[in-house]
């Protein structure tokens, strides 16, 4: 037996009749690419601890890269519920994947978008798109994940640019990256956004090994000692958190569509060999205790489906609120690794090999669960909504 490719997604209540043939056409085209591109090498660079050469500018290519950015600026000018069924179908392939795009959409790209000045949109977002630049996103610091506020890397004015100094560590993209979007407090105590180039001196990223997570992914630091950085390449657009917190919501509300594609791989592949695993003379599939995991793995994929699909039309009409989109990241990512686990039991000893997609899924959704916030935060974010009383 070997891995089993994906024909369709399972759509028990009908949820494609909501789509427009656009997203369905989209769906497609990305589920193609997957199959032709991402699972005849993943595993490899899965088990090497090696990325996928020349990853970026083949999701540029396909238009992955800020499908929602305007035309003008290099992207395709899509809704919200494109954009999450694009990184449905790339974590269906690998977490790795998606989160190469996510940061350079979300993270990179919607910032620059957001808060960038035309000169800066222009100079950067068409490069990003084609995948002809890498970006990554400076949030998190070594001694600061959860609470960003309390960061630690600095700039002060000199007059005719700015003096950057600190570190930021687990950055997807790092050690590739040609830019890096960093948050910093200035002399005032606010956060400000920068865009930071390679070859800047004293801007270095070095890089993190011996992860047993997101091993086709590239993970360092970005480290700047004493790197100047001109005027010209601050966001003009906006101070404080709310910056990089809007970056957030946009990275979650991705991930959220995201590991629908992870647990739907997982699914897929568990019940396609419990109907030809045979055991005590008959089909696993055949006795009580693995249909009621496949079932509870379809009702839970249902029920992330239809949760991201209204918080897509949310997204769409701009009333999406920050606490909804937690709940979903946390819900969903929550629903994957648990379906990643227990399929992996449905396939026994065979759940642990290469050929078959569950520990490659479960090992890198220990990092999904953590990153853009983790499941404990996202939950005291949703009991915030609730109470009004902050518990952090």
């Amino acid at each position: 037996m070997s891995y089993y490719p994906l024909t369709s997604i399972p759509d028990y209540y009908g949820i494609d009749a909501l789509l427009t043939e656009e997203h369905k056409l989209i769906r497609q085209s990305v589920r193609d690419w997957v199959e032709s591109f991402v699972m005849p090498q993943i595993d490899e660079a899965a088990q090497n601890h090696t990325d996928l050469p020349g990853l970026m500018k083949e999701l540029g290519r396909i238009g992955a890269l800020g499908p929602y950015i305007p035309v003008e600026y290099g992207g395709s000018g899509l809704d919200q519920i494109s954009y999450g069924l694009i990184m449905q179908e790339l974590e269906r392939g690998d977490s790795a994947v998606r989160s190469a795009a996510s940061v350079q959409s979300s993270l990179v790209m919607f910032p620059i978008n957001e808060f960038g000045s035309e000169e800066q949109k222009k100079k950067y977002l068409p490069q990003l798109a084609a995948g002809e630049m890498i970006g990554s996103f400076g949030l998190t610091e070594p001694n600061h994940g959860s609470d960003p506020s309390s960061m630690e890397t600095t700039i002060r004015d000199m007059g005719d640019h700015y003096l950057l100094n600190g570190a930021k560590m687990w950055i997807t993209n790092s050690p590739l990256c040609d830019i890096a979007v960093v948050w910093a407090k200035n002399e005032d105590g606010k956060v400000q956004g920068l865009i930071v180039e390679r070859g800047m001196d004293g801007f270095t990223t070095p890089e993190t090994h011996n992860k047993w997570s997101l091993r086709a992914s590239k993970t360092g630091e970005l480290v700047f000692n004493n790197v100047k950085v001109p005027k010209e390449n601050v966001l003009p657009g906006v101070t404080g958190l709310k910056g990089p917190l809007s970056c957030l919501n946009s990275a979650r509300y991705g991930i959220s569509w995201g590991v629908i594609g992870a647990a739907v791989d997982c699914y897929c592949t568990a019940v396609q060999y419990s109907k030809e695993r045979r055991q005590f003379g008959k089909p696993i599939g055949s006795y009580q205790l693995q249909q009621k995991k496949l079932a509870e793995f379809l009702t839970e994929i249902t029920k992330a489906q239809l949760l991201c699909l209204q918080l897509g039309n949310l997204k769409n009409e701009h009333k999406a609120t920050p606490a909804q989109i937690s709940m979903a990241k946390r819900n969903n990512v929550k629903m994957a690794i648990d379906i990643a686990r227990e399929s992996r039991q449905i396939l026994g000893g065979m759940g642990i090999m290469g050929e078959f997609p569950m520990m490659r899924h479960a090992a890198n959704l220990e990092s999904v669960i953590t990153y853009e916030g983790t499941h404990d935060v996202h939950l005291l974010i949703t009991g915030l909504d609730i109470t009004g009383i902050n518990a952090f």
